[in-house]
């Protein structure tokens, strides 16, 4: 062979090896890649080619599959929508998942690798899809559900014992069954819901942080207790009525005039929801102990799962005193989620330690063997238990003798704190109604509660924490407990 045609022969052969090592790679290191790529139609085919297993409540589905004439065989559908999107998510043949339908996606299509038996993994089958429980209590959400009506707002309810969530409830609601296929019905109801003002899509439960007013409060006051500042709920404060803020003019006023509040109590300021106590204890502790104290329960932390992702709940940093001051009433740059404030109300019930909030209680495969059991976890220790009892008695008479009384329920011991957090330039905004509180039975059952209202259609002299938020923590009480 004569060396030119000798070169071409060689130069081929490699062009052959190089083609061969291609498809080697394409098939064996990246078919995995390409198998589980979201623009791969097939990936869309497999999931819908069979019933997607099921999100439980209560141990019965709250999601179901339809069969469609489509090339993806079903649909998902859904149960009560409304009820029970805020914990469901969505899941839609064009516009995706989110939430737990998202998050445990290959478990509910049998794409996960748990649920493959031997002969499954040799013949590369996609086993039948396994079922997410959750830990609601079908009654709890149906409840605050009903309670919230045609408010704009948002509910949480757990077991102050395990951080199991009870109930997740968030206003206006909407039906991802509408847009589960891929008809143009399904598309003109996407963006219906997408075009809503309203934003019915948003957890408010989870993913909306709001200035979370005077409920905020609770937490200054288990800094002050925790710190020494104050030995107990029962001791005269160092208050005057009103209140200069530091280095300016202006003065800080309480919502009314006869309020007992000049060296109120803890206990005293709670029931009355002094302004001027909370402003000059936040600024005694100084921001950093506020901050301190805030943080051991959640505040500034951006990985709060539950295991839906929840939004940060922030207490500031840069602060001047005057700012200190308006922090301390759950005003200035203060936001809280739902979740964040029934995480306090929690840990208050219980002791002061913190559980995590748990909103799955286990998987099972498509024979119903489980395949993950979640237990209970803790998340700190937020203060004493001494400090922990002080706080629920002082919000005991909340509700016994103060702005909560809405919130009473015969047979129960129940505590809470009101909250009328404002917004917008010069407070010209619709006020927040806020109310968090816990409840136990004559067993020790316990049950804490997040209550936020957005209720644009008020007058602004009819928006409060008692008046609108506190009946919808007592529905979800009383039939977590009831």
């Amino acid at each position: 062979m004569n060396k030119p045609l000798r070169r071409v022969s060689v130069f081929c052969l490699a062009l052959i090896m190089a083609l061969m090592g291609w498809a080697t790679w394409i098939q064996g290191a990246k078919a995995t890649d390409f198998k589980e790529d979201s623009h791969n139609p097939r990936v869309t085919i497999g999931k819908y080619a069979a019933p997607l297993g099921n999100i439980l409540v209560d141990g019965k589905p709250v999601t179901g599959s339809a069969a469609t004439s489509s090339t993806l065989k079903y649909k998902r559908t859904y149960k009560d929508g409304p009820l029970y999107a805020p914990v469901t998510g969505f899941t839609s043949q064009i516009f995706g998942s989110n939430q737990l339908e998202s998050l445990y996606g290959t478990l509910l299509d049998g794409s996960d690798s748990r649920l493959q038996s031997p002969a499954d993994a040799l013949t590369r089958t996609r086993a039948k899809g396994g079922d997410v429980a959750t830990t609601l209590d079908g009654k709890v959400q149906q409840a605050g559900y009903r309670a919230l009506g045609g408010k704009k707002g948002a509910a949480v309810a757990m077991d102050p014992a395990t951080g199991r969530i009870l109930g997740m409830v968030s206003t206006p609601s909407y039906d991802p069954g509408k847009f589960a296929g891929s008809s143009t019905a399904d598309q003109k109801a996407w963006k219906k819901m997408s075009d809503d003002p309203d934003s019915p899509e948003v957890n408010r439960a989870l993913r909306q942080p709001l200035p979370p007013g005077s409920t905020f409060k609770l937490v200054v006051a288990a800094a002050a207790l925790e710190d020494g500042l104050y030995s107990s709920v029962d001791e005269h404060t160092d208050s005057p009525d009103p209140y200069t803020l530091p280095h300016t003019r202006t003065t800080l006023k309480n919502e009314s005039a006869s309020a007992p509040c000049r060296n109120a109590t803890i206990r005293t300021a709670l029931q009355y929801s002094c302004n001027t106590v909370f402003a000059k204890m936040a600024v005694d502790l100084g921001k950093d102990k506020v901050k301190a104290q805030a943080e051991k329960f959640g505040f500034n932390d951006g990985k709060v799962d539950t295991p839906v992702r929840a939004g940060k709940s922030l207490y500031p940093s840069d602060m001047d005193q005057a700012q200190t001051a308006l922090s301390g009433i759950g005003q200035f740059n203060d936001q809280a989620t739902p979740l964040q404030m029934a995480m306090v109300a929690a840990a208050i019930a219980n002791g002061g330690e913190l559980k995590n909030p748990q909103l799955v209680d286990k998987l099972t495969d498509g024979g119903g063997n489980t395949v993950q059991q979640n237990s209970p976890s803790t998340y700190g220790r937020t203060m004493s238990g001494r400090t922990a009892a002080q706080l629920r008695s002082a919000m005991q008479t909340v509700v016994d003798k103060g702005t909560g009384s809405n919130a009473k329920i015969g047979g129960l011991t129940v505590g809470g704190k009101t909250g009328t957090a404002q917004h917008g330039v010069d407070n010209s905004g619709t006020p927040y109604a806020w109310f968090v509180s816990y409840a136990q039975d004559a067993g020790g059952h316990q049950v804490a509660v997040a209550v936020m209202v957005e209720d644009g259609h008020a007058a602004r002299s009819e928006i409060s924490g008692g008046g609108l938020a506190a009946p919808v923590a007592r529905a979800m009480m009383r039939a977590a407990l009831g």
